[in-house]
């Protein structure tokens, strides 16, 4: 293997996304031939790097899992108060883990995978992956509402991105709303942002992947064609 940066090696590994591996990194959780690794350090296949004092190496295969998060799941690979995490709901002989989260209370589409060059594109703001959500809210939402989810509200300090919107239902009022960014608890703070409060809140797309009818606490194995949507590199997909 050519020399590359840490963060990219443990990637490869299926360890964590690049930008989870610079946190265990910073967390000095790493080490390379003995030694804590550094953010920027390179390695090649004649080094030891180890991860919880465990030898980590690139993964033979990759792996691609889509799951209907089910509500009472947080999306983490594990939890210090001994909550159910979605890694409950796959086999255990995988070593997925998740590209990004759903909240406690949302449901909908999470991709779990080993593969850290996807998690890191999926994830990345730059690359501005669409993600569709399907969300009920009290009240009725008027035309000014609408206007302010489209060009933007601010939650926080920071004002969102332009989203998508478009009415589905009434009683209650449920809405289609697209993003292309994923900051903490985002949907519930625009909705918030508005004067409403989000009944219930599911995901239904990661860019063309689409939840379809898997239920709720399932989970499949993406097809080829599913990860080649998702922009990802035909030649590098191994099905499990």
């Amino acid at each position: 293997m050519a020399t590359v940066r840490i963060q990219k090696y443990l990637s490869q590994c299926g360890i964590a996304s690049r930008r989870k591996a610079e946190e265990l990194i910073k967390k000095e959780e790493i080490t390379v031939n003995g030694e804590i690794a550094k953010i920027g350090s390179t390695v090649s296949s004649e080094d030891i790097v180890k991860y919880n004092n465990k030898v980590v190496k690139p993964l033979s295969s990759l792996h691609y899992v889509a799951l209907n998060k089910p509500l009472g799941y947080i999306t983490s690979t594990k939890d210090q108060f001994g909550r159910k995490t979605v890694l409950d709901l796959v086999p255990k002989n995988i070593n997925v883990y998740p590209v990004g989260r759903l909240d406690y209370n949302t449901t909908g589409l999470l991709l779990l995978t080993n593969d850290g060059e996807l998690a890191y594109k999926l994830a990345h703001p730059k690359h501005e992956t669409a993600k569709t959500y399907i969300v009920e809210i009290t009240g009725n939402i008027t035309p000014t509402n609408l206007t302010q989810l489209e060009q933007g509200v601010c939650i926080g300090s920071y004002l969102t991105k332009p989203a998508t919107v478009k009415i589905i239902a009434t009683n209650p009022t449920t809405l289609q709303l697209i993003i292309k960014e994923g900051k903490n608890r985002q949907i519930r703070k625009m909705i918030q942002a508005i004067d409403h409060k989000v009944i219930t809140l599911k995901r239904v797309a990661i860019g063309n992947l689409q939840l379809g009818n898997l239920k709720q606490g399932d989970y499949k194995y993406l097809t080829k064609k599913e990860v080649t949507d998702l922009c990802f590199t035909k030649n590098r997909i191994t099905r499990s």
